[in-house]
């Protein structure tokens, strides 16, 4: 009898935890487009219904600065799309919870934290590029550059859009690449000379590229796959690697150090790393972290993987915040206004 309590206790018991990480909410930030979140959660939850996701959705520099802020009070339970230069930051912070998701060891190595166990997982990488509207071009009779350089140039005054790096992980990733590419005074006397030639700076990595397509501004500095996507929707865009070389980020995942929902956060953290999620990921992203998932996509630039920069992620972490309020200072006049 006793032996049957004990069973008929742990039954219960069992069920209970069970349905806790069924029933369980999520609170998940990301700075995945926002048009990809629905996605995202419907995906996820055609293998796991019974978890549902929260979404907290902003820029790459937002919702970096608002992860930080809250560092000894964490609203987040999981990190989901988010610039693997950020996650390495909160990783040095003790933000993290160190976790290697089942499946793991498929992905290629460079998408996986060093760390054994690894505290955050890549998605999938966005390369930098120039997105060039050819009609505006001509009628203001503009030649298409053919290096970063080349965007210093006189001709090129007023005709240039890029992202704030402070908002968005796709303007950081071009300031870092530029301070690695030529230097720390090269780099920053590139982007003096850059500034003469911007209109305006975006809160949005692809916005710039948005409104190249749209014929609102001859020049984008945005990425690849966002060039690509306009151009396949019949946009007059031609996608420039520069010759330099161009930087990256990949988007990654973490679960957040102290989450009362570890079990649920674990599950969600599987799945990301899923053949599922890369083919999902892929439809948003040329490169993914699950080999032989990625498919040809149209009018990506053929060159563009063999021009990406060895980035040193290390150096664009630790000296993230220095970079940004440097930045801040010499060429915030010339942002947008925040929405």
């Amino acid at each position: 009898m006793l032996q049957l309590k004990k069973l008929a206790l742990t039954a219960i018991a069992g069920l209970f935890v069970a349905n806790s990480v069924m029933a369980a909410e999520l609170t998940v930030y990301t700075a995945v487009e926002a048009e990809d979140l629905k996605r995202y959660a419907e995906e996820f939850n055609k293998a796991h219904p019974d978890i549902k996701i929260n979404w907290v959705r902003d820029s790459t520099g937002i919702i970096t600065a608002k992860l930080l802020a809250e560092k000894n009070n964490p609203q987040a339970d999981v990190i989901w799309g988010l610039a693997a230069t950020s996650l390495l930051l909160m990783k040095s912070e003790g933000m993290l919870e160190p976790y290697a998701p089942k499946g793991v060891e498929k992905l290629d190595k460079k998408f996986v934290d060093k760390s054994n166990p690894p505290t955050w997982t890549g998605m999938d990488a966005w390369v930098a590029s120039v997105c060039f509207n050819t009609v505006e071009a001509e009628k203001l009779g503009l030649t298409a550059p053919k290096s970063w350089k080349d965007l210093t140039k006189p001709e090129y005054k007023g005709h240039v859009i890029m992202p704030n790096p402070n908002s968005s992980g796709t303007g950081f990733l071009d300031v870092s690449s530029w301070l690695q590419m030529f230097g720390e005074e090269g780099g920053w006397a590139y982007m003096d000379a850059l500034h003469e030639n911007i209109a305006r700076y975006t809160h949005s990595g692809s916005k710039p590229c948005k409104l190249a397509a749209a014929g609102e501004i001859p020049i984008g500095i945005s990425f690849a796959f966002r060039g690509a996507k306009s151009k396949a929707d019949g946009a007059p865009l031609d996608i420039i690697v520069p010759e330099e070389g161009v930087g990256w980020d990949m988007e990654a995942t973490a679960i957040v150090a102290g989450t009362s929902n570890l079990e649920a956060a674990k599950t969600l953290v599987d799945w990301t790393v899923t053949k599922e999620a890369n083919e999902m990921y892929n439809t948003g992203y040329a490169v993914v972290a699950y080999p032989g998932v990625a498919k040809p996509v149209e009018f990506f630039p053929e060159n563009l993987l063999e021009k990406m920069i060895d980035n040193d992620f290390e150096y664009a972490a630790n000296n993230r915040k220095a970079i940004l309020e440097e930045w801040q200072k010499r060429y915030d006049s010339k942002s947008e206004a925040k929405s």
